[in-house]
């Protein structure tokens, strides 16, 4: 039996993430959307550790991949008098609870003296930068990015492998939101596919890293932005 723990997994990408994951055989899926109901809220600084060992002792003391997708965009002005406090809640939700779950994550494997995959949804903004209302959601990722490549560095030979994936516009709430916002089919033009991606495009992309993604991927950041942005 896999054990699965995904992060974000309420609505949108990480709902979709936790439906595919969820139709694999002999495989648990832990998170929001699934019968586990486990949440937390990743703002708060105690609340990656405390989601880890209530996903644990769920999983009878075995977790085999850990999907991190929480994330949050929320627009910070550079005159808003609350731009720090922004800043801090994104950092902590998007890559500092993120960050603990790793640890945690490659802890618990180490100690068990098995591998395991890390898979963190990251963001075309990782390379592309964001708007200027989003430099921390942008930071956020390329810290993200940076992280997994240097878990895949540190512990490849003990078969603990990450991955990152960036996805640009996605068809989900939030990017509803920010289409709406920025002129919608204008900013369309900038996607030379014509659409966004669809929130089971990316699932199926952590999917294959949770599955079948060759042990010598690890480190690698897969683009899903139809072409949108081109490393």
């Amino acid at each position: 039996m896999t054990t699965i723990l995904v992060t974000g997994s309420s609505r949108g990408i990480g709902a979709a993430i936790a439906t595919a994951l969820g139709t694999l055989a002999d495989t648990t899926v832990l998170g929001h959307a699934t019968h586990s109901g486990i949440a937390a809220d990743l703002a708060q600084p105690d609340a990656a550790a405390r989601l880890w060992a209530e996903a644990l002792d769920r999983a009878g003391g075995v977790i085999d991949i850990l999907v991190n997708n929480a994330g949050i965009f929320e627009p910070s002005p550079l005159e808003a008098d609350d731009w720090s406090a922004n800043w801090a809640r994104t950092m902590q939700v998007n890559l500092t609870a993120s960050a603990e779950l790793c640890r945690l994550a490659v802890l618990h494997w180490q100690e068990r003296g098995v591998g395991g995959r890390i898979v963190n949804i990251a963001s075309r903004a990782a390379y592309r930068g964001d708007s200027p209302a989003h430099w921390h959601y942008a930071a956020s990722k390329g810290g993200m990015v940076a992280m997994t490549k240097t878990i895949a560095r540190g512990y490849a030979a003990q078969g603990i492998l990450a991955f990152a994936v960036c996805p640009g516009f996605t068809m989900t709430g939030m990017a509803d939101d920010y289409l709406a916002s920025r002129g919608g089919d204008k900013l369309l033009a900038d996607i030379p596919l014509g659409r966004v991606a669809s929130p089971e495009e990316v699932a199926a992309t952590v999917r294959f890293l949770c599955t079948d993604a060759p042990p010598s991927m690890t480190g690698a950041v897969l683009d899903i932005n139809g072409a949108s942005y081109v490393r």
